[in-house]
């Protein structure tokens, strides 16, 4: 078989298609891709490696720009990928797998294929949760569940460290900017917590008797049908802390929530985690993460 003229003649194809057919031509190029990766691996396995840089210059000067030796290579990687990985989605673009398939670890590849595929990401916002390391930052049972499918808790989708831009290059970080930070981006930091959060205040006034005491943010998760608690600490977690944010869940549960509303949530976001005072937490709804603060 001559492989460089299989290639050509498919890459040609793939031109000519997109010209006059443009509704389909993301779900036809992924094809020719795939097939012109096929055939690359086969011609790897005859001429050795070298290969891709010689087919590279060769397709250069017959048919233009395109078809760099990376471009080849993705061409190869998105082959090689396709047949370890059964979640290959037509519902993505070639630009989204360019950012996808260059990830070595094949679980992790799963991820962004599905979550690109849920939440109908941009390639800029799939571009921006890679190089955030998204997929790292998430509890192990998460990372399981998401690359099945399986149905998460709303907690399993908190990262840990949840970062937070210091835009304005803040020196000292009170609880005060960090808030103030959080409010500058409150949808990257919803974000950082998962999926379907709504915003409903910061500095949220409830009065405790003759006090009135002040929630740092609240939201709502629609997907989980819940109010969350967000309380912002910029040293080490303490029991104090525990006490606290589960006397403002309970008051959001006793005089917010509706009767068909789930249990109000608990998160603390802190400069330093405990794991030995939330082990003897006994409301497992309240949890804790760390902030990482990053310009």
């Amino acid at each position: 078989m001559n492989y460089y003229t299989e290639i050509k003649n498919k890459l040609i194809n793939n031109e000519i298609y997109a010209r006059v057919k443009d509704y389909s031509k993301e779900r036809n190029r992924l094809l020719t891709y795939y097939e012109v990766g096929k055939l690359l691996s086969e011609a790897g396995k005859h001429y050795g490696e070298g290969i891709i840089k010689d087919y590279s210059q060769k397709l250069t000067m017959e048919l233009g720009k395109g078809y760099s030796k990376r471009n080849l290579w993705l061409m190869l990687r998105f082959y090689i990928v396709s047949q370890k990985v059964q979640t290959m989605s037509a519902q993505l673009t070639w630009s989204h797998y360019v950012e996808i398939i260059s990830i070595k670890e094949l679980e992790e590849i799963v991820y962004y294929i599905n979550i690109t595929q849920d939440l109908k990401l941009s390639v800029r916002n799939l571009r921006e949760r890679i190089k955030n390391k998204e997929y790292e930052r998430l509890p192990k049972e998460a990372k399981k569940k998401r690359t099945t499918n399986e149905k998460t808790s709303v907690e399993e989708l908190i990262k840990n460290p949840i970062i937070i831009r210091n835009n304005n290059n803040y020196e000292v970080i009170s609880e005060k900017v960090l808030q103030k930070l959080i409010l500058e981006d409150i949808e990257s930091f919803m974000k950082e917590l998962g999926n379907s959060f709504c915003f409903i205040g910061s500095e949220y006034k409830i009065r405790i008797g003759n006090k009135y005491n002040y929630i740092d943010l609240l939201l709502f998760n629609y997907e989980f049908n819940c109010f969350v608690v967000i309380e912002l600490k910029v040293t080490k977690l303490k029991k104090e802390h525990i006490g606290q944010i589960h006397i403002y869940m309970n008051y959001i549960d006793n005089n917010i929530k509706k009767k068909f509303h789930d249990k109000t949530i608990g998160i603390i976001v802190c400069k330093k985690n405990n794991q030995f005072i939330l082990e003897y937490c006994s409301d497992k709804r309240i949890m804790s993460r760390e902030f990482k603060i990053m310009l």
